[in-house]
């Protein structure tokens, strides 16, 4: 079976020949599968600790996914993941919906069984983590059904589009854990979005994908419009 840990940085990336370029991917896949949450801080030196080395590669590393939009700060301080408002959310979620679902229709014709199998596995995955309230295990499944379907689409510029995209709300889909009841749906439109892909169903795969983007999309609107009305 095919890698399912696929990310963007893959599409393709300079080698992780050096340690600079090992935790630049590391921490850019790190925000893409939501692992950092809007406004965390990104210490360097805290960062450096943990990787054993100086400040210099971890400094290098973050200014690079600043200049990508992924962080924002000053470079001799900490650095963090923008805060997400609903008017960028508002501004992110249409053009997700139309690349995005154009990623999948692209991709539907090109999926070979391993393909099929890799996202079957990310699947099963995503409902067990529901099931035990997993949020890490969740994210990460996630994020590997959706980056594995796109990468299929063989169009290196859409993939770029998409992938900036995604350091932008990665961090974001945290909240989707944050009410029980909502968490009972999180996993249906992928199964829908599957059983489209299996049929080699472009259109109703599209259509299964955007419905999954629009319905978890408003719901995070919902959520940034109270928080902004409590700070009122």
């Amino acid at each position: 079976m095919r890698n399912c840990s696929l990310t963007f940085a893959q599409l393709p990336a300079p080698p992780a020949d050096n340690l600079q370029e090992q935790l630049y991917q590391s921490i850019r896949a790190d925000l893409l599968a939501g692992r950092y949450a809007p406004g965390q801080a990104l210490k360097i030196r805290d960062l450096a600790r943990q990787w054993g080395t100086s400040a210099m590669p971890v400094r290098t590393a973050l200014q690079r996914l600043v200049a990508e939009g992924a962080l924002e700060g000053e470079p001799q301080r900490s650095l963090r993941v923008p805060p997400m408002t609903r008017e960028r959310y508002e501004q992110l979620l249409p053009v997700r919906l139309a690349l995005e679902g154009l990623a999948v229709e692209l991709a539907v014709p090109r999926l070979g069984p391993e393909d099929l199998e890799c996202l079957r596995h990310c699947v099963a995955a995503m409902q067990n983590a529901v099931q035990q309230g997993s949020v890490a295990q969740y994210l990460d499944q996630n994020s590997h059904f959706h980056l594995h379907l796109y990468q299929r689409c063989a169009n290196p510029l859409l993939l770029r589009m998409i992938d900036s995209l995604w350091l932008q709300v990665g961090p974001f889909f945290n909240r989707l854990f944050s009410e029980a009841d909502l968490s009972l749906r999180l996993n249906q439109f992928h199964a829908e979005v599957l059983a489209a892909l299996e049929r080699g169903d472009a259109t109703a795969a599209r259509q299964a994908l955007e419905q999954d983007l629009r319905y978890f999309g408003h719901y995070l609107l919902g959520l940034l419009a109270l928080e902004e009305q409590t700070r009122l």
